[in-house]
C-alpha cells in the first residue's frame, strides 16, 4: 500500500472542495493506503473571498489526520511546508489545482518536495484557466503545471486547456458522486423543513452566486413561465452581484414563488434541497465543469444545464434538458421540464450512477504514478 498526501482545502476550511478532498482521503482509506491532507493555514486573502467566512462551524472529522500549515500568500512558509512534505517521502502527493492564484505557492511546495527523488507530484485540475480572468494567470498556471509529474482532470474542458501548458499525461476521469450527505429525504418533509410550499413543481438552484452561474439569467426565464404551479428555490451564498440579484427579485413579477435561501448551506442541509427540488438548474454562462451534477445524481434530481463547457457531458435525454444559455431557451427548457418522463429518467439516473465511483478515481491516481518515470 502507497503513503499519500492530499494538498489542499479539508477541514477547517469549508466548501465543495474541502468535502471533495475528505471524501477523496477516505477513498484511499478505505483501500488500504496511508493518507495525511494538507491544508491551509491561510488560503484566501480578504481581497479575494467575497463570502462570509472560509471556515467550517462543525465537529473536526475524527477519522482524517489533516495538518493545518499552508500560508498562500508567504513564501517562507511555502519553503517551510514544502520541506515539511519533502521529508514525509510520500509515495504520491495530489496537488489540488482550482485557481491561477495558488500557482506560485503549490508550485514551489511542489519543486521542493520533488527533491527527495521519491515522491510522484500528481495535479488534480479543476480548473487550468479560472471563469473570472485576471493579470498573470496564464504565467501562474504555468509555473505550476512544470512542477507536476503528471494530472488528472474531471472535465474534457480542462483536459483541453491543459494541453496548452504541459505535454505531460493528463488522465480524464468522471467526477465522482458525492455520497457522504447521507439518504434522500421523503419530499415533503424536506419542504416542510425549509420553509418551500408543497404542491408545487420546485427548481433548485444551488451553491455559490456567482455572475458566470448566470442565476439572472434563471430568474428573468422563470419570470416567463405559463406554468404558475411552480417554485425557484436559490440555494446558496452571493460570492458576487448580490445588490443586482436582490433588485431583480424585488422587482419580479414571479418574486411571490421564489424562495431565498442565500446562505451557505452546510453538508447537513444539502439532502434536503435536493430532495425537496423536482429539478436542478444549471443555468451557467461559462463553465469547466460542476459539483453540483454529482450530487444531483446522488440524489436523483433531473437536471437542466446550459451549452457551456463539459455540462451537457453527464446530462443525456433521459437525464434532463441542455439548453443555450439564453433567457428564452433557459424558460422553454424550464417548462418542458414540469411534463418530463421521471419514470424514465428513474431507471436511466441508477444506471449511469454506477460509471461514477470514488475506485475509479483513485485508481487512476496509482495507475498514472506507476506510469510516471
Amino acid at each position: 500500500m502507497s503513503k499519500i498526501i492530499i494538498i489542499g482545502p479539508a477541514y477547517p476550511l469549508r466548501g465543495g472542495l474541502a468535502t471533495f478532498n475528505e471524501r477523496l482521503a477516505r477513498q484511499f482509506m478505505a483501500e488500504g493506503h496511508e493518507v495525511i491532507i494538507y491544508t491551509f493555514s491561510l488560503q484566501y486573502p480578504n481581497f479575494l473571498f467575497p463570502g462570509k467566512t472560509q471556515y467550517s462551524e462543525s465537529a473536526p472529522p475524527s477519522d482524517l489526520n489533516i495538518k493545518v500549515c499552508i500560508n498562500s500568500v508567504n513564501p517562507l512558509n511555502w519553503y517551510l511546508s514544502g520541506q515539511k512534505i519533502q521529508k514525509e517521502c510520500a509515495d504520491i502527493v495530489i496537488c489540488r489545482y482550482w485557481l491561477p492564484f495558488m500557482g506560485p505557492c503549490l508550485g514551489t511546495i511542489a519543486r521542493l518536495i520533488k527533491k527527495n527523488k521519491i515522491t510522484k507530484v500528481i495535479g488534480l485540475i479543476d480548473n487550468a484557466l479560472p471563469h473570472e480572468k485576471r493579470l498573470g494567470d496564464r504565467q501562474f498556471t504555468q509555473y505550476f503545471t512544470k512542477a507536476m509529474d503528471g494530472f488528472v482532470t474531471m472535465s474534457r474542458y480542462v483536459l483541453n486547456d491543459l494541453k496548452q501548458f504541459t505535454k505531460k499525461e493528463v488522465s480524464l476521469v468522471q467526477h465522482p458522486l458525492y455520497d457522504n450527505f447521507g439518504p434522500k429525504h421523503e419530499q415533503n418533509a424536506a419542504r416542510k423543513s425549509l420553509g418551500i410550499p408543497d404542491g408545487v413543481f420546485v427548481f433548485l438552484f444551488f451553491g455559490f452566486i456567482r455572475k458566470y452561474k448566470g442565476l439572472d439569467l434563471l430568474i428573468s426565464a422563470f419570470e416567463l413561465m405559463k406554468n404558475e404551479n411552480v417554485c425557484l428555490v436559490i440555494a446558496g451564498e452571493y460570492y458576487a452581484g448580490e445588490d443586482e440579484i436582490k433588485d431583480q427579485i424585488a422587482h419580479s413579477p414571479a418574486k411571490s414563488k421564489i424562495s431565498e435561501h442565500t446562505k451557505f448551506i452546510n453538508d447537513d442541509e444539502v439532502g434536503l434541497y435536493f430532495s425537496a427540488a423536482n429539478c436542478v438548474v444549471q443555468p451557467y454562462r461559462n463553465a469547466t465543469q460542476s459539483g453540483v451534477t454529482p450530487l444531483a445524481y446522488h440524489f436523483e434530481v433531473p437536471m437542466i444545464v446550459t451549452n457551456v463547457g463539459a455540462l451537457s457531458d453527464l446530462v443525456p435525454p433521459t437525464l434532463g434538458i441542455v439548453c443555450e444559455p439564453e433567457v428564452s431557451a433557459i424558460a422553454n427548457a424550464l417548462e418542458s421540464m414540469t411534463s418530463f418522463d421521471f419514470e424514465t429518467f428513474k431507471s436511466a439516473i441508477k444506471e449511469e450512477k454506477k460509471k461514477l465511483s470514488w475506485e475509479t478515481l483513485t485508481a487512476e491516481f496509482i495507475k498514472l504514478a506507476k506510469n510516471i518515470h
